[in-house]
């Protein structure tokens, strides 16, 4: 059997505690210990959807069972969930998750949608998380470390679109470019 993978195990533990009735089940559980039958009639289900339930947690390793005389009484293995959730909901974790999408794809798709083919810009976009993406593709002109007077910015600008000055603006007023005394430079950002 193969391990599962971070997004497997993350879905899997959302699927256990993604029903109502096993998030009360869970949440009578972190109270004290219950019987099938006392969680069936406090949570006015069948036996045997409970037993359903609690088999589904238990598989997770989020609830154990313990006889108690004729019965078996499941408990919340707490420390589990609350490992398992430090875990699977750290940072890491979920940076690990999302970690083969293409970040760049809606940059990309915007600097196409408002591009000629000549590469020049239709229009500057209006909305502000377009313009972002527009700006950040146009910011990649300018190098790393190097200075630039207003009439080189201006050239550099008017490959993408005549109004180099909205441009200019918007690349300083979005942290892109840095000015100052007439010159400006790329930021690392």
């Amino acid at each position: 059997m193969t391990a599962k993978s971070n997004s497997e195990e993350l879905l899997e533990f959302f699927k256990v505690l993604a029903d109502a009735s096993r998030l009360k089940i869970v949440g009578l559980l972190s109270q004290k210990g219950f019987t099938v039958e006392q969680l069936a009639a406090m949570l006015e289900l069948r036996p045997s959807t409970v037993s359903h339930h609690l088999s589904r947690l238990a598989r997770a390793g989020l609830v154990s069972a313990r006889a108690e005389g004729y019965y078996s009484v499941y408990e919340l293995e707490t420390d589990a969930l609350e490992a398992m959730a430090r875990r699977l909901l750290s940072r890491e974790e979920l940076l690990a998750v999302a970690g083969e999408i293409d970040l760049d794809a809606f940059d990309r798709k915007v600097v196409a949608d408002f591009s000629l083919p000549d590469g020049r810009l239709k229009i500057i976009p209006a909305q502000r998380k377009k313009l972002l993406a527009i700006l950040r593709h146009i910011v990649t002109d300018f190098r790393l470390g190097s200075r630039y007077g207003e009439k080189r910015v201006n050239e550099l600008l008017s490959r993408h679109h005549d109004d180099t000055a909205t441009l200019r603006r918007e690349l300083v007023g979005a942290g892109l470019l840095q000015r100052e005394a007439g010159k400006y430079w790329r930021t690392e950002t």
